[in-house]
């Protein structure tokens, strides 16, 4: 593993991983860092700020979106990687399902993989347990391309927290380590509104696993709807709510895009932590 990734003190929960798109199509930013060198000062703009990983996405995920080769993903990210690791010693992780683009990104230094199918390709698991690597599993009804066509559930929380604890179980057998695996329960990935907020009004559940865990809300439609805001570079304080909920349930990342924000709103509540809700 990683020795960036061991110095996180997830004692201070919820730490804050950093948005990094270099996709010209992801929701909110595509296209906004798909220079390498604006993604380079991205990335070390984010870490001033309080990121303590950053997360790198070679490939949109947004609803509709289409997969890109795994070719075209490597030279997106790998590249980057190496950049900022010369800058700054800061866990990287990269946000594929593609075992070949993370087994590229690990080589040049990549710490953590965040795969939104939670190891559908069978060469996953074996991969993060050879390198003793965490792994972000996250749960998402359908595919990019087809979730939010009919997203349906019995007991929405009941299932997706089940299917991650069925998947975490998976990964163990197949060699990765319990405290490398961390349960996303994939906010907006094949949700309804609805679905949603109960997600968000569940997530103690979900803190209370045994897993590490990781929230990403940060700017999704469902903030937009809430809030009637369009545009998702404007859902910040949405989002910052989001985020305090999180922490408020012992969530032990929150995946954003506003980082300063994010890193004062939890300065703020960590002070105030004895005498508020967030305790």
């Amino acid at each position: 593993m990683r020795e960036c990734y061991r110095k996180i003190d997830f004692a201070r929960k919820p730490i804050i991983m950093g948005i990094l798109n270099v996709t010209p199509d992801s929701f909110s930013d595509g296209g906004e860092f798909v220079d390498i060198d604006k993604a380079l000062q991205r990335a070390i703009k984010m870490a001033d700020e309080g990121a303590e990983i950053i997360d790198v996405g070679p490939e949109s995920s947004r609803p509709g979106s289409l997969r890109v080769s795994a070719q075209q993903q490597i030279d997106r990210a790998a590249p980057l990687i190496e950049k900022i690791l010369s800058e700054r010693d800061i866990p990287i992780s990269i946000d594929t399902y593609d075992s070949a683009v993370a087994k590229a990104c690990l080589d040049v230094g990549a710490a953590i993989v965040n795969d939104i199918t939670a190891g559908s390709d069978s060469e996953m698991f074996s991969l993060c347990s050879d390198r003793n690597v965490p792994i972000v599993l996250m749960h998402m009804q359908g595919t990019p391309e087809n979730m939010q066509d009919n997203p349906t559930y019995g007991n929405v929380v009941e299932e997706v927290l089940g299917y991650l604890l069925d998947r975490a179980t998976a990964a163990q057998e197949a060699g990765v380590a319990r405290d490398n695996i961390i349960l996303d329960p994939g906010i907006g990935f094949g949700k309804t509104l609805e679905h949603n907020l109960e997600l968000m009004r569940a997530l103690e559940k979900f803190a209370n696993s045994g897993y590490l865990t990781l929230l990403g809300a940060s700017r999704k439609r469902f903030i937009g709807e809430l809030t009637n805001q369009d545009k998702p570079s404007n859902r910040c304080a949405g989002t910052i709510a989001t985020t305090l909920a999180a922490m408020s349930a012992g969530i032990d990342i929150v995946r954003v895009h506003d980082v300063r924000a994010t890193s004062d709103a939890l300065a703020v509540a960590r002070e105030l932590r004895c005498q508020t809700p967030f305790s």
